[in-house]
């Protein structure tokens, strides 16, 4: 025990302290954030347990540039739970001191899955039982999401599991937007929409936003769940005119060589593939250190790949953490006098940039525009109204100002930037932003926490929540990191067994297994 102390109170640069979780028995511990080698590493030591260090961040510079923007944002006016001294993340949620509203709230429904990823966090066969919330539970749950204050929730998230498995997933969805949410999206693997378009009209029909698709690589290796099948994901979405973004769960060793090849597929398929969003492994489960170093990779290791896999034109620093955006927040809040959307997790939690096709290369937005610059001069702006200016003057400022943050020399031909942004922000007309998609990918990165790495800070600020029968709402790093407390607990509990669900359904669990009765050929101009 003397060399665990010793080991937690080394001389190292202390970057931040903080409190996390042991991962042996979730009890909270103090820990600390310190620099290493360029890199910034996360030490923790239970008295129970002992000594973890592991590593937070994959590159210390990147870190402070990317805490500059960090921001809390507005929180919750009406919270399910009441606390005077949280013990976060026992007490979720959302609780009186949580930091974010509700950004895209995840519902859960089915656990039922027709894949076994093996590094998934959860379906019905490792729990052992079957949940699928009601229509009625589910109808409750998005209540309670559009009633959050001061930001009524309005963007949903249907998950699993595998979403399509349920039958009456097109009534979900008329339900969610029954209730005046905008944006539906589906988180899936696709394998039955590829094989059924009726019901995939059905799902369109109802009025689903995005798909949210799982893609691991371009090559069978990396890909197995559902390689065969993307062709026909994409072509019926093209069919059907619904916006796909891909989702690729980076593992190091397994899929991190073609991080470069995921985004040039996507471009490849721009006419349909709005965004790539790339998810660094959360790493589940007891695993031992050798272990995860050979899994282990970051948000900033991502970024260098991509950099590297690019040969250069998507360099690490055109790359900027979420709250980034709060100052158009804050813009848009001067101008309505309302409060908006604002995307507040913690500076570590997510990434992003957007990217043009301009001919043969890839262009990054920092290449012709001024980003930091630009959105300094909107705080400034909105500041000026907030003071008492007039908006219709504040608007002509930036209308003759907007055009000297791009480089006109540099945009991608044709590419009218400047109306687009004037469109968006002071008319609020967002007609034009499908002309900006139509020639750019977003690129996304968003790290889940594990027990290893996990930092109570991020889930204060967390902005991704899960919505549950009980009435909470509770934080994704809460929610999937401690499954003991909320997950697993709350899904038993509106769950029923596996053999009682297959009595009241007349069918087998083992029937939803997908099973591939030959590879489907891959056109060459989808799928490499």
């Amino acid at each position: 025990m003397t060399q665990t102390v010793k080991s937690l109170k080394e001389n190292v640069n202390i970057i931040a302290t903080t409190q996390s979780i042991c991962p042996t028995c979730n009890a909270i511990i103090p820990a600390r954030l310190v620099e290493m080698n360029g890199k910034v590493l996360i030490k923790k030591s239970c008295p129970e347990h002992g000594y973890v260090e592991e590593l937070y961040f994959g590159d210390v510079n990147m870190y402070r540039k990317f805490g500059k923007w960090a921001h809390d944002g507005k929180g919750i006016e009406n919270p399910s739970v009441q606390v005077k001294e949280p013990i976060c993340p026992m007490d979720c949620g959302l609780c009186n001191l949580h930091l974010s509203h509700t950004a895209l709230a995840n519902l859960v429904v089915t656990n039922r899955c027709d894949l076994r990823c093996w590094y998934c966090f959860f379906y019905s066969e490792k729990a052992g039982y079957v949940y699928e919330p009601t229509l009625e539970q589910i109808e409750e749950m998005i209540k309670t999401l559009r009633a959050e204050k001061p930001v009524p929730g309005n963007s949903v998230q249907l998950t699993g599991g595998e979403p399509c498995l349920r039958d009456d997933l097109p009534e979900i969805i008329r339900i969610i937007k029954r209730h005046g949410v905008d944006h539906v999206q589906l988180n899936t693997n696709g394998i039955r929409l590829a094989n059924d378009f009726e019901f995939f009209r059905k799902v369109k029909e109802a009025g689903v936003s995005t798909l949210y698709l799982s893609f691991d690589g371009v090559t069978p290796e990396t890909n197995p769940k559902n390689h065969w099948e993307i062709p026909n994901i994409l072509d019926n979405a093209r069919r059907l005119d619904v916006g796909v973004v891909l989702v690729p769960t980076i593992i190091k060793s397994v899929n991190d060589h073609e991080l470069g090849e995921i985004i040039r597929f996507g471009f490849t398929n721009v006419d349909i593939i709005r965004s790539v969003n790339f998810q660094p492994v959360s790493l589940t489960g007891l695993m031992p250190k050798k272990e995860r170093e050979k899994y282990r990779i970051t948000i900033a290791d991502c970024i260098h790949l991509i950099e590297e896999q690019t040969e250069g034109q998507i360099p690490a620093d055109c790359w900027f953490p979420v709250p980034t955006c709060t100052p158009v927040t804050h813009f848009v809040e001067a101008l309505t006098f309302r409060p908006q959307y604002e995307l507040t997790p913690h500076f570590v939690c997510g990434a992003g940039t957007y990217v043009f096709k301009d001919g043969d290369k890839l262009v990054p937005i920092t290449d012709f525009v001024d980003v930091e610059g630009l959105l300094n001069y909107i705080s400034e702006k909105a500041e000026e109204i907030k003071q008492g200016k007039s908006k219709y003057i504040v608007g002509l400022k930036i209308l003759l100002k907007i055009k000297s943050f791009i480089n006109e020399n540099k945009k991608p031909t044709g590419l009218n930037l400047s109306r687009i942004l004037f469109q968006m922000l002071i008319k609020h007309d967002y007609r034009s932003v499908g002309e900006w998609h139509k020639r750019s990918l977003f690129l996304g990165m968003m790290h889940f926490q594990d027990k290893y790495n996990y930092d109570v800070e991020r889930v204060k600020r967390c902005s991704i929540h899960y919505l549950v029968p009980d009435g909470r709402i509770i934080p994704f790093c809460a929610f999937n990191v401690i499954p003991e407390i909320y997950r697993d607990s709350i899904q038993a509990k509106y769950g029923i067994p596996i053999s009682e669900w297959e009595r009241r359904t007349g069918r087998k669990l083992s029937q939803d297994f997908y099973v591939r009765k030959q590879p489907i050929a891959v056109k060459g101009s989808t799928q490499n």
